[in-house]
């Protein structure tokens, strides 16, 4: 059964509360906006895709019941149904996570949505309300089919550069934060690949990063690939290093792949904390560095990687762990006793910076998979993307 970290049908949309991950399987129902703004910024629903589609669906399950029950201006405030609900709404879950560039990708397709559903002579509020829940529907359907393909097309990129030797021949891959259910719609992005590579018999092993300090890798890639019977191995982030250099070899480790929460116009990446350190690992032991991102994480009006606005978290992320007491047993498992608790890590007063995300210079990363295909450096070194935005007619979107 495939893993689900996002279920919606019309009027009602749940989460996974990713919180409560490994140990417990939750599911949250996101009743209204402020339900879907705390989500993302909690992190109890993250990965650029998935805050996207969360914070479109929250809004749908809104005007739904605008619809079905009529605006309460008491409670929404005047000329708050339609057009001015949904804007208010949208520019307000822009807040929530600032640096993913597809929840700012989403709001401006659905403003546009709202803006052509309104200029109709015939327009009402229940009509722009149908427009928006329609599109916000069809972003949560094609984000599971890009997923898809992002896998194809990586994986085929993947296989053509390794050094794989058929028949029977597999490779290993290094990953790091979380890439896929619980980060996208369904699949995954740079997990997307590694499922394909699976699914295809390719891979021999699947090593990710813990992904400190909120452990992303630990708590959910390990999730889900233990889910999907795949064959994997944890490391801490320090031990990347080691890895590579001992293992590289023996294992077939022949590249790693991540995602992304923003890509510039000119390739330079940000992605979960760690990921550049994971790129300058990559060039030194002579392994490929692949970026897998739909085509709306890449951000063509933000120059270079140095505009890219990173978010600051809480030290106390960084200071203190979470997790249930666990009793190891006689044949290795863990038996949870009692639920999750904090942690102290750190000696108290403790100061420590916590930035999300860090930014990977493009020149670092040899080819980033999207959609609608692989995006290599062209003769000048540097990456052009104006061929995958290219719209079957021609004119750009």
């Amino acid at each position: 059964m495939a893993l689900q970290a996002i279920k919606y049908t019309r009027g009602k949309l749940e989460i996974l509360d990713q919180l409560r991950l490994p140990h417990e399987e939750v599911y949250r129902e996101i009743r209204t906006v402020q339900d879907a703004w705390d989500a993302i910024h909690s992190m109890q629903v993250r990965g650029a895709p998935a805050i996207a589609i969360v914070a479109a669906l929250s809004i749908a399950v809104c005007v739904n019941s605008c619809n079905n029950k009529g605006a309460d201006p008491a409670a929404i405030g005047p000329n708050m149904t339609g057009a001015g609900l949904i804007c208010h709404n949208l520019k307000f879950l822009l807040t929530s996570r600032p640096t993913a560039v597809n929840l700012a990708d989403a709001v401006q397709k659905l403003q546009k949505v709202i803006f052509t559903a309104g200029i109709h002579p015939a327009s009402t509020d229940k009509s722009i309300n149908d427009a928006y829940i329609q599109a916000a529907e069809q972003m949560l359907i094609d984000d599971v089919w890009d997923n898809e393909s992002i896998g194809r097309h990586g994986a085929d990129w993947i296989l053509r550069h390794s050094h794989v030797v058929s028949p029977g021949g597999k490779l290993s891959v290094l990953t790091h934060c979380n890439t896929g259910s619980l980060a996208t719609a369904g699949y995954g992005t740079a997990l997307g690949i590694i499922r394909t590579l699976h699914a295809r018999n390719y891979l021999k092993r699947a090593y990710y990063t813990e992904t400190r300090p909120y452990n992303q890798g630990s708590r959910l890639t390990g999730y889900e690939l233990l889910h999907d019977h795949i064959p994997s191995t944890l490391v801490t982030d320090s031990m990347a290093a080691a890895l590579l250099s001992l293992k590289r070899d023996s294992e077939n480790i022949s590249c790693i792949v991540v995602g992304a929460d923003r890509v510039a116009a000119n390739g330079d990446t940000a992605n979960k904390i760690g990921t550049y350190a994971l790129a300058i690992l990559a060039r030194f032991h002579n392994i490929k560095f692949i970026v897998a991102a739909p085509r709306t994480t890449i951000d063509r009006s933000t120059a270079s990687g140095t505009d890219i606005v990173v978010e600051e978290r809480s030290p106390t992320e960084v200071t203190t762990i979470k997790g249930p007491a666990v009793k190891q047993l006689a044949d290795g498992t863990m038996k949870m006793e009692g639920r999750s608790q904090q942690i102290g890590i750190a000696a108290n007063l403790t100061d420590a910076w916590n930035p999300a995300f860090d930014v990977t210079p493009a020149d670092l990363i040899d080819c980033i998979v999207t959609e609608k295909g692989v995006v290599e450096k062209s003769g000048d070194g540097q990456f052009h993307f104006e061929k995958i935005f290219a719209a079957v007619n021609g004119s750009t979107n």
